[in-house]
């Protein structure tokens, strides 16, 4: 990667937490104030960042419509949505959609629950696939080949008391969610949220992603969670139906 290249994709993520002056970012890349400057005007003319007021810089539209496009790009998103979005209507719960891109898991869409605690997801953001429900769903539908090449990769890191942290008990739990047809977090990835998520699949049954039903634990117990389930399943299946599954439950992740 060219060094102007990495210094302007350092910048918009920079940008991407908050608006920033020209000696912050400067600050932040370990460069002259010039050498900035001549990026963000370039990157300013393709509306890719846009100037607040005097001393501030923001991210452009150009960004926004990008990635508007590529989550477009995602057929899953377009097809899962009705039934998705019915789900999040009947239980006032958050709903995900989620893909593996890269060893991780990327939220394609999001519906909002009606309640009032913040999640730590949001549409474009990435997270671990060793203590998210639909990371154990995505994972679990791989072929054994994939599936033993991308737990051989996952740094098993804790993020509550409830993390799988050895390659042993997730190749268990895995077995487990391929079994029964859905995953649980009880915890696992924020320490007040629990949820539950079931496959998504296309022609063939392939797994195109994974759906989701979250809860803060305030509001729902587990045997609660529990039994959102065969919503969540009804709402995976009908979702699939749309991407042009026709019932065939065996399918891959490939």
């Amino acid at each position: 990667m060219s060094q102007s290249l990495d210094r302007a994709l350092t910048l918009l993520s920079g940008l991407a937490r908050e608006p920033k002056t020209l000696d912050q970012l400067a600050e932040e890349i370990g460069v002259h104030k010039s050498t900035v400057l001549r990026l963000l005007r370039t990157l300013e003319t393709h509306h890719f960042v846009r100037r607040e007021g005097q001393r501030y810089y923001r991210l452009g539209s150009a960004l926004f419509d990008l990635a508007q496009q590529a989550l477009e790009d995602r057929d899953v998103r377009r097809t899962a949505q009705s039934a998705l979005a019915g789900l999040n209507a009947r239980t006032g719960h958050t709903v995900h959609l989620a893909s593996y891109e890269d060893g991780e898991v990327v939220y394609i869409d999001k519906f909002e629950g009606r309640h009032s605690v913040r999640m730590y997801s949001r549409i474009g953001k990435r997270a671990p696939l060793h203590c998210t429900a639909v990371g154990k769903v995505l994972v679990a539908a791989m072929t054994p080949e994939k599936q033993a090449d991308v737990v051989s990769r996952i740094d098993f890191f804790v993020r509550t008391p409830n993390t799988i942290t050895t390659p042993e008990a997730y190749e268990k739990e895995l077995a487990l969610v391929a079994d029964r047809g859905y995953a649980v977090d009880n915890a696992e990835h924020e320490d007040f949220i629990h949820c539950v998520a079931a496959p998504v699949r296309g022609p063939g049954g392939v797994v195109l992603a994974a759906a989701s039903v979250s809860v803060p634990k305030v509001l729902l117990d587990y045997d609660g969670l529990m039994a959102l389930v065969p919503e969540l399943i009804a709402a995976a299946e009908e979702a699939s139906v749309h991407s042009g599954w026709t019932g065939n439950r065996k399918g891959k992740l490939e």
